[in-house]
């Protein structure tokens, strides 16, 4: 495991957001659905895929707040630009769980 610095911690910026939209992504070459993840009015829409689909159907992930990163640079996945990385842990079969608040948090709120 390689040491880092607070300030390279700081860095990363780890948002939370609301997903809005969740579609089939049957172009990605893994198993994943297309989402629109709202940050709030400071930050905005933002589209990302997430390989969830072990774990999640696309009607539960409606309204979810999950916690992302959102000052990577888009990265262009098949025809979709994504422009956050939705984070999660693998499960024992290697399913993704995502990453979010145990409490409701205002949307845009950096973890720290």
């Amino acid at each position: 495991m390689t040491t880092i610095s607070w300030d390279d911690f700081a860095k990363v910026e780890l948002r939370v957001g609301r997903i809005i939209k969740a579609e089939p992504f049957p172009e990605a070459r893994k198993p994943a659905y297309k989402l629109l993840v709202d940050f709030g009015p400071e930050i905005g829409q933002r589209k990302s895929s997430a390989q969830v689909t072990g774990l999640y159907a696309l009607d539960e992930l409606l309204g979810k707040q999950v916690v992302a990163i959102i000052n990577f640079p888009p990265k262009q996945i098949g025809p979709l630009m994504s422009e956050c990385l939705v984070t999660g842990f693998p499960d024992e079969q290697g399913h993704v769980a995502l990453c979010v608040p145990d409490r409701p948090v205002p949307l845009g709120a950096k973890l720290f």
